[in-house]
């Protein structure tokens, strides 16, 4: 999913085609490391997402949750306009910085 490097206060993680319930723990996992190594922001590449569960989501809202516990922030960037019309339509876009598509 992504590099591991101490004292890096920014990170990109790339969850891949799905964001389900069987991977979670695996996000969940790799969000926390990076949370106890320092990380402030944490960018989500939705680039060639196809689906996302409400595990996926839960996972992520908690993410922010816990940044924002810590000071730090979420970014959700290379969305499908799909994704984005969703993340504006529930108001997600409220909590995360979601780029919009192609940027």
């Amino acid at each position: 999913m992504s590099k591991e490097s101490r004292g890096v206060t920014k990170k990109i993680i790339k969850p891949g085609k799905k964001i389900v319930a069987s991977i979670v723990t695996s996000l969940k996992d790799q969000i926390l490391t990076s949370l106890n190594q320092g990380v402030k922001e944490i960018i989500v590449d939705f680039n060639g997402m196809e689906s996302m569960d409400s595990k996926g989501l839960g996972v992520l809202i908690a993410a922010y949750n816990s940044l924002s516990h810590a000071g730090g922030k979420m970014k959700i960037k290379n969305t499908s306009e799909k994704v984005y019309k969703f993340m504006q339509t529930t108001n997600l876009d409220k909590y995360f910085e979601v780029a919009s598509p192609g940027k």
